[in-house]
């Protein structure tokens, strides 16, 4: 079990040491040299053990790698990881403990990466996610946060929980992006430009990380950051990180036809590497019971109190998330999906998946550039 090094080698202690980079008050746990303009490459899928399983693939990124890796946090996923980087702070304190989680009180759950709730009442992102941003503190300081992505990710749900304060600069093709980055860092001495880049995740839920079309896109990212790092002005850093890597699943399991595992569930949440089961009243001791003796040693099947306490979501959790916490964690060691066809009938066709606390899924890599 790799629990997130939270505290100065984590995806949150990011944040907080680029602004300071930039020359704001912020605490520099990386220990960053001073810049001033920042761009941060985000792209999603990039674990530090898949980029140098293909060195080949990813000649500029692999040039410039270095032993520095950051754990993801928990879990190990896209709507976590981004709030963490928007906020710079654990899932604990920001509250986005999982992709698909509780919603107190109403018998349903939120899908935070897609922003949907069966629910009468819209979910507000700015009541879910409250913290403020830390685009916001950059805004606060005189420097304009910048993020370059695919138009339609402007204005979501989860853009709102975790990007808040950014100006949204649209671009959807790598050249557009590349041009577009270039164009913001030029315009003023002080800039904070985040660009994303999502195939890479696609490729490797849809074919698995390392398969010839997951190569291909790792070879495009790799072009990218040296694109990016080409254009750059005096003066620029650029850094490279990932919000999670992946394991191909080699067993998967259908939580919702193994009646060990569905008696007493009222929901299964999370993602299939890292499930919230939500138990009906009184059950939560058989269930987790049930799910120990059915998943042996494939997975890490603690209680709520167990995975808080033991500082998977980071050193506290506050009060007001807990109930989005699941009756029970349950966490493959294997490279065992835990499936739910009838709920989530895409994700169970996937050959790739990430979210638990292998280093697989939690290392990514920080890559610094400088012209």
């Amino acid at each position: 079990m790799l629990v997130p090094g939270y505290g100065g080698a984590s995806l949150a202690d990011l944040p907080g040491s680029l602004l300071a980079a930039l020359g704001l008050p912020e605490p520099n746990l990386l220990d960053l040299d001073a810049a001033d303009r920042v761009c941060l490459f985000l792209v999603d899928g990039l674990g530090a053990e898949l980029l140098d399983a293909h060195p080949e693939r990813a000649p500029f990124l692999a040039a410039h790698r270095t032993s520095r890796t950051l754990s993801a946090g928990f879990p190990a996923t896209t709507a976590t990881s981004l709030c963490t980087l928007g906020t710079g702070l654990t899932p604990g304190e920001h509250g986005m403990v999982g992709m698909m989680l509780a919603v107190p009180g109403t018998g349903s759950m939120l899908n935070c990466l897609r922003w949907t709730f069966p629910g009468d009442e819209p979910i507000d992102p700015e009541v879910w996610q409250p913290a403020p941003t830390v685009y916001q503190r950059a805004a606060a300081a005189g420097i304009e946060p910048v993020y370059v992505a695919p138009a339609e990710l402007a204005g979501t749900g989860l853009s709102r929980a975790t990007f808040r304060g950014v100006r949204h600069v649209a671009a959807g093709s790598v050249d557009e992006r590349v041009a577009r980055v270039h164009d913001v860092l030029r315009e003023r001495r002080r800039s904070h430009v985040t660009v994303y880049y999502g195939d890479l995740d696609a490729a490797g839920h849809m074919h698995g990380w390392g398969g010839d079309e997951w190569l291909r896109q790792l070879e495009i990212v790799d072009a990218m950051a040296s694109r990016l790092a080409e254009g750059m002005p005096p003066g620029s850093a650029l850094y490279v990180t990932a919000d999670h890597g992946m394991v191909n699943a080699t067993e998967k399991i259908d939580a919702e036809s193994v009646p060990e595992l569905a008696e007493g569930v009222a929901m299964l949440g999370g993602e299939a590497r890292a499930r919230h089961v939500y138990t009906r009243p009184g059950a939560a001791g058989q269930v987790l019971d049930a799910w120990r003796e059915t998943l042996g040693d494939k997975a890490w099947v603690v209680s709520r109190e167990e995975a808080v306490e033991s500082g998977w979501f980071g050193p506290r959790v506050r009060e007001p998330w807990l109930a989005r916490i699941g009756d029970v964690v349950a966490v493959p060691r294997t490279d065992l999906a835990i499936t739910a066809p009838s709920r989530h009938p895409v994700e169970a066709q996937f050959v790739g998946y990430h979210g638990s606390l292998t280093a697989a899924e939690q290392h990514v890599p920080l890559l610094e550039v400088r012209p």
